[in-house]
């Protein structure tokens, strides 16, 4: 038991380091978590524009569609912000 003990201590203070190390690493990268985002609400719009379409179209062309709007949405917004504060670009 007190080998458990010890090799958790150990093991905490090793993942303790780790989490400070990527804590100092700097700014995060957002892309992938913003990638993430997209793909994962495209389960919201993809059965919506799929189920409006019945069959007449596939589940893979309803999945693009709904990918299509969300990076639409996503370029609207960015273009606003650009338009609303032209001095951080």
């Amino acid at each position: 038991m007190k080998k458990i003990d010890e090799f958790n201590s150990k093991l905490t203070r090793k993942f303790k380091g780790i989490i400070s190390l990527i804590k100092t690493k700097g700014k995060p990268n957002l892309l992938p978590l913003s990638l993430f985002f997209l793909l994962s609400s495209n389960l919201i719009f993809a059965p919506i524009i799929y189920a409006a379409t019945g069959e007449e179209i596939t589940r893979k062309a309803a999945w693009a569609i709904g990918v299509l709007i969300l990076v639409t949405i996503a370029i609207a917004l960015y273009l606003l912000a650009v338009i609303l504060q032209p001095e951080r670009f």
